[in-house]
């Protein structure tokens, strides 16, 4: 029996899709817009805003959670002893790279004042080959896109003048 038992399955087996949900997790805390299938979609955006949760309470408990589920371990790619070139790429890795890093200093903290639903489904086309169901997978926050300003007093803008006085011009001649 399944009583209870809501997760989707994908057709994948469980460390594979564990694995599948980490790597598309990642993607979005690294790019913030993230486009797969819409159930793959619905799927991650619950690991997605319990990555959030974890990132605003930013405890070293919480963050080695966060490195767990994302399954990465933030210290692998540099043992040894820093150089100064080390040193020099391990802070490039840690800005550009390091998920753990970059969702508790950069994603957390925008959505601080939001008390849940981090992420946006938008629904896009069906793929050609199999006709599945695309979505964007984007952070709420993140992608707020600014207005054009209202025109003020009615002037018109410099450029639409140049190209009305064009097209008199060329109407008169």
């Amino acid at each position: 029996m399944r009583h209870l038992k809501r997760t989707a399955k994908l057709g994948r087996q469980f460390e594979h899709r564990n694995a599948m949900l980490a790597n598309l997790v990642g993607s979005l805390i690294k790019h913030g817009r993230v486009t797969t299938t819409l159930a793959k979609a619905k799927a991650a955006r619950s690991v997605a805003e319990k990555m959030v949760t974890l990132g605003k309470t930013n405890t070293l408990h919480a963050r080695r959670l966060a490195a767990a589920r994302l399954r990465q371990q933030p210290r692998s790619h540099f043992k040894g002893t820093p150089t100064k070139k080390g040193a020099v790429v391990r802070t490039a890795w840690r800005k550009n790279d390091d998920l753990v890093n970059i969702l508790f200093t950069e994603v957390a903290p925008t959505l601080k004042e939001r008390t849940g639903g981090y992420t946006r489904i938008v629904r896009l086309h069906q793929r050609q080959g199999d006709a599945a169901q695309l979505a964007i997978l984007e952070w709420v926050d993140l992608f707020v896109e600014a207005a054009p300003e209202p025109d003020k007093g009615g002037t018109e803008p410099k450029a639409e003048a140049k190209g009305n006085e064009s097209k008199t011009a060329g109407a008169k001649a």
